[in-house]
């Protein structure tokens, strides 16, 4: 035989060894893929009907990404946390609530995103309790300039520094006194105290002499003058003006809004102190 038979033969040999290969190699993969393919149905159907094994592999996964991500960032990752925050997008609100938002960030230098949740939770519980939200908020710039963990020394406490002790039987209502401390809970609790003050004395200027403990005594040394000049701020800016920070015109009080009229009702015994005069 030549030397070119010898290599065409060597060369035919190998071409049909290649291709035995590819072919074992495809159909090997083949029946892989397949093999593959019924596991992952077997399990599909598996956790499909018993719902507990699922539950544990994802607690599983779950505890193992987290463990790699402790050892990644040093801390403890908690993906429910945002539940707890009170903050919103003020461009969420509507532009009223939005003005008066991002006035009072401005003013008291808070955060926009805890002061919008706050606006729009005075909004809905003033609607309902017919009292001007604004006056709601004007109390809480006023008492504890919205800072949520205020304490006054005679124990107020809270956004809009409500005796908590005094009132431990409304809170029981939002889990405790701790509640006090949440914005919203605070913020509920107080606007009720208020609504009943205004009510118990006919008037806005008397329930906020009742609210600051000062209803047994001459004068409320200027709590109600301050809360309505700032109400009276908001109004305003609730309504589109632009209103400077730091204007303390006195004339400002007479452009407040309205408040609804609300029947006194029967005298009572003299009322128990509420919140510290800031």
């Amino acid at each position: 035989m030549s030397i070119s038979a010898s290599l065409a033969a060597a060369g035919r040999g190998m071409k049909t060894f290649v291709g035995d290969v590819a072919e074992g190699f495809f159909e090997t993969t083949h029946n892989g893929l397949a093999l593959v393919g019924i596991v992952v149905v077997v399990v599909v159907a598996l956790l499909s009907a018993r719902p507990d094994l699922r539950h544990q592999g994802e607690q599983r996964l779950t505890e193992w990404l987290t463990a790699r991500q402790v050892a990644a960032m040093g801390i403890t990752p908690e993906l429910n946390a945002i539940e707890r925050a009170t903050a919103a997008n003020p461009r969420d609100l509507p532009r009223e609530q939005a003005n008066v938002a991002l006035w009072i960030s401005r003013k008291y230098r808070v955060a926009p995103e805890p002061v919008a949740a706050l606006v729009a939770e005075a909004y809905e519980v003033g609607h309902a309790s017919k009292l001007d939200p604004t006056l709601i908020l004007a109390v809480m710039a006023i008492e504890s300039s919205f800072n949520p963990f205020a304490q006054s020394p005679v124990g107020a406490q809270g956004l809009m520094q409500v005796m908590t002790h005094i009132h431990t039987d409304k809170y029981a209502h939002f889990g405790g006194q701790y509640a006090a401390f949440d914005p919203r809970s605070n913020l509920r609790v107080g606007t009720k105290v208020l609504h009943e003050y205004i009510r118990r004395t006919g008037s806005v200027e008397g329930g906020l002499k009742w609210y600051v403990g000062a209803a047994n005594l001459p004068s409320d040394g200027g709590y109600a003058d301050k809360v309505l000049a700032e109400h009276a701020r908001l109004s305003q800016v609730a309504r589109g003006k632009a209103i400077p920070l730091n204007d303390n015109s006195p004339a400002l009080r007479a452009a407040a809004t309205p408040q609804p009229a609300v029947p006194a009702a029967p005298p009572a015994a003299a009322p128990i102190k509420v919140a510290a005069l800031s």
